[in-house]
């Protein structure tokens, strides 16, 4: 008898959107991932029935997933303070200031928009962004484990 306790595997973590298909694809430039079979954009002219409704990302190599799940409707989160905070975010790392420039740059050129810049902190240097649908997330500076 196995006296290991048994723990749920985290399989992937979601995101709400109005605009599903949007946020994947901007994660899924972002992030390098690519869509679970299925999930991929339809053809020009044909309807997006999975945007309307749940979209996988995985990554390439390590199994992580990123979903996105379409909602009716959601505030977006008012970081740092304000009536509606954020209840969750991704934490993106780098491994030094160059690569920190760099997906800086792609990030607001993919259309992220800069919530905070402490790019300049000698400890941790990282950007705050919210994505197209307002989640907040960070790139920062973080050695590899």
């Amino acid at each position: 008898m196995d006296d290991e306790p048994s723990f749920p595997r985290l399989r992937q973590v979601v995101l709400d959107s109005v605009d599903a298909r949007t946020l994947a694809e901007f994660y899924r430039q972002l992030l390098g991932f690519a869509y679970r079979p299925g999930d991929e954009p339809p053809s020009a002219g044909q309807p997006d029935v999975s945007g309307q409704d749940w979209l996988v990302l995985r990554h390439p190599n390590d199994g992580m997933q990123l979903a996105f799940q379409q909602v009716a409707e959601l505030p977006e989160a008012t970081w740092p303070e304000g009536e509606h905070p954020q209840m969750l975010h991704l934490d993106l790392t780098v491994p030094n200031v160059a690569a920190l420039d760099d997906q800086h740059a792609r990030a607001l050129a993919l259309g992220a928009r800069l919530l905070s810049d402490r790019s300049d902190d000698p400890e941790e240097p990282l950007y705050v962004y919210a994505d197209p649908a307002g989640h907040p997330f960070c790139i920062f500076v973080a050695p590899e484990n």
